[in-house]
C-alpha cells in the first residue's frame, strides 16, 4: 500500500510516498521517483536475521530505513542504528521514525550520518567505531561501474552502483564495527557471489548462502549471505527461497509469511 505525500524532496524527486511493509507493521517514507525505492530485497534482508535475536544491529547504507525498520518490528530485543550519508534519504528515515504507525519500534532505532567507505579515522570520528555492533546488515549497491551502465539520475545511480573499489570498503567497515562472534548479513545479486566471498575471506567464516529464486524453475537472481566474524567454520549452501508460484504473480506461502506477516526465514544462527 502506497500513499502519496506532497512533501518536497531535494533533487529530482518532488514527491514522496508512505508505503506499508510487513502487512502494515512498518511504514516507510520514500521518494516517489528519481531515487532508489525500497522493495523485496530489504524485507528479505531483515527476515534473514534469526528469530529471537538480541543485541545491537547496524544497518550499513540504510537509505530510508526499510530493512532496519523491518528488523526492529519483528525482533523486539534488538536496537538498530541506521547508517547513511545521503541527507535527503536520512530526512525521510527521520520522518519514518516520527510516523505514529512505527511507534512500536521507533524508540529502539537511531540514525547515524557517516560515510561507510571512508578511511577508518574518518568513520570512527563520525561515530562508526570498532566493535560497535553485535550484528551488521547491509544491502550494498549491486553493480560495478565498469560492468554496468549507470542510471542517468545521479541519486539513483549512487544507490545502485559500486565505485571502482567494489565491495571491499563495505566488507572492511563491517569487519571493523562488528564484534568477534557477531554476524554480517548481506543481500546481493546472485552472480556476484564470487566477489562477495572474496572480500569476506579472512574476515568472516561460518558463511551461509541462501539463494532467492523468482520462480520454482528459475535460477536465483539474489542471494542472502550470513557470516560470523572471526569464525573458522566452513561455508554452507542452504535451501533456497522461492518467491512466486508457477508463472503468475502469486507469492509462495513462505514469501507471504515473510512479506505480509513479518516472519523470519527460520534459519538458525551458526557460530
Amino acid at each position: 500500500m502506497s500513499e502519496a505525500s506532497p512533501r518536497p524532496l531535494a533533487g529530482n524527486a518532488p514527491e514522496t510516498t508512505r508505503d506499508a511493509f510487513l502487512g502494515g507493521q512498518v511504514y516507510v517514507h520514500q521518494p516517489k521517483r528519481g531515487r532508489h525505492r525500497a522493495g523485496l530485497d530489504a524485507v528479505y534482508l531483515a527476515a534473514a536475521l534469526p528469530d529471537g535475536l538480541d543485541g545491537h544491529v547496524v544497518d550499513l547504507g540504510a537509505g530510508v530505513g526499510t530493512a532496519g525498520f523491518c528488523a526492529a518490528a519483528r525482533l523486539p530485543d534488538i536496537s538498530v542504528t541506521l547508517v547513511e550519508l545521503d541527507h535527503a534519504v536520512l530526512d525521510l528515515a527521520r520522518d519514518g521514525l516520527k510516523d505514529p504507525a512505527n511507534a512500536a519500534f521507533a524508540n529502539r532505532v537511531t540514525i547515524l550520518e557517516a560515510d561507510i567507505t571512508a578511511k577508518g579515522s574518518v568513520r570512527h570520528s563520525a561515530g562508526l567505531t570498532s566493535n560497535l555492533a553485535d550484528h551488521v546488515i547491509m544491502n550494498p549497491p549491486y553493480y560495478e561501474v565498469d560492468r554496468f551502465r549507470a542510471s542517468p539520475k545521479a541519486a539513483r545511480a549512487g544507490a545502485h552502483m559500486l565505485d571502482e573499489r567494489g565491495l571491499e570498503p563495505w566488507a572492511k567497515t563491517a569487519s571493523d564495527i562488528v564484534k568477534d562472534g557477531g554476524t554480517l548479513t548481506i543481500v546481493f545479486r546472485a552472480d556476484g557471489l564470487n566477489e562477495l566471498l572474496s572480500v569476506l575471506e579472512g574476515r568472516f567464516g561460518a558463511i551461509d548462502v541462501i539463494p532467492l529464486h523468482p520462480r520454482p524453475d528459475a535460477a536465483a537472481t539474489r542471494i542472502l549471505v550470513r557470516a560470523v566474524r572471526a569464525s573458522k567454520a566452513p561455508l554452507q549452501l542452504l535451501p533456497g527461497v522461492t518467491l512466486h508460484e508457477g508463472t503468475g504473480n502469486e507469492f509462495t506461502q513462505l514469501a507471504k509469511t515473510v512479506l505480509r506477516d513479518g516472519q523470519g526465514l527460520g534459519h538458525r544462527l551458526r557460530r
